[in-house]
């Protein structure tokens, strides 16, 4: 069920919205636009966290240019627009760090300021690993007016043991920049549901559309799920801004009706006498 724009967050409520798009391969000036657009869009319909897919500032599949617009000013222009709006941004972008390229989701604040980052960690194939450097880190989470929110990239969440971590570190939310090509639509119809649901965490899984002229082609099926696995807003295909109220007592009262995080025996967990 798509949230009611018209209305303000309910109480205890957070607000959160999710870009679905093509963006423009290659031109970092059209994306940083396309991104004003959508932070204006987002704070209009009351949300004040926006999430963008994978490597959305550049676009995914431009090769060896990823290294090149890195090390351009990513981070300057869209702090500006998160200050400039007053919203929370998540956003997709290759960061540069030395002779090593990371596939990066940076979160900037309100204010502007960028306080956190996370590096990809599970890299898909050749496409990622040809221009990549995996993070190390697995777990990155941040906290957004009462939320924690942990962050992954794409392939990252199709590892049910990343979302556990996240789960596992408190995190309420897991929001996922993606850029999921056909033909894994079934990730996007079934699993990030599954995600949700085994570990009680909302999953907002952020998709690209369309294709970038390579022979990739997006699947779209961007989603807002809940952790009881409903979804509540998702766009099938094209450009669309997805919103949903997100509530951190639905998450707790989930966890302790589906205790899946107490119930679980980890590794090594002592046997008990029976």
């Amino acid at each position: 069920m798509t949230t009611d724009a018209r209305q303000a967050p309910d109480d205890g409520a957070v607000r959160v919205a999710a870009l679905q798009t093509a963006g423009t391969p290659g031109d970092v000036h059209a994306n940083l636009a396309e991104l004003d657009r959508a932070a204006a869009d987002a704070v209009a319909r009351g949300a004040s966290l926006l999430i963008t897919p994978e490597m959305f500032l550049t676009g995914y599949e431009i090769g060896p240019a990823a290294a090149d617009l890195a090390r351009q000013d990513l981070d300057g222009p869209t702090g500006a627009i998160a200050a400039r709006h007053g919203i929370d941004l998540v956003v997709g972008l290759p960061e540069a760090d030395g002779d090593r390229l990371y596939n990066t989701a940076s979160v900037f604040a309100a204010d502007g300021a960028l306080t956190a980052r996370y590096r990809k960690t599970h890299l898909f194939g050749d496409l990622d690993r040809a221009v990549f450097t995996a993070g190390d880190e697995l777990v990155t989470t941040f906290e957004h007016r009462g939320l924690k929110v942990a962050l992954l990239v794409c392939y990252d969440v199709e590892f049910p043991e990343t979302v556990r971590a996240a789960a596992l570190a408190g995190a309420h939310l897991v929001a996922v920049p993606t850029a999921q090509m056909e033909p894994f639509s079934f990730v996007a119809d079934v699993l990030i549901r599954t995600r949700a649901w085994e570990n009680q965490v909302y999953v907002a899984y952020v998709n690209h559309d369309g294709d970038e002229g390579g022979e990739l082609r997006y699947v779209g099926g961007s989603s807002l799920v809940a952790p009881d696995g409903a979804v509540l807003d998702r766009a099938a295909h094209g450009t669309a801004l997805l919103v949903a109220d997100l509530r951190r007592d639905v998450v707790e009262a989930g966890q302790r009706a589906n205790p899946y995080l107490l119930d679980r025996r980890p590794p090594h967990a002592p046997v008990a006498a029976g």
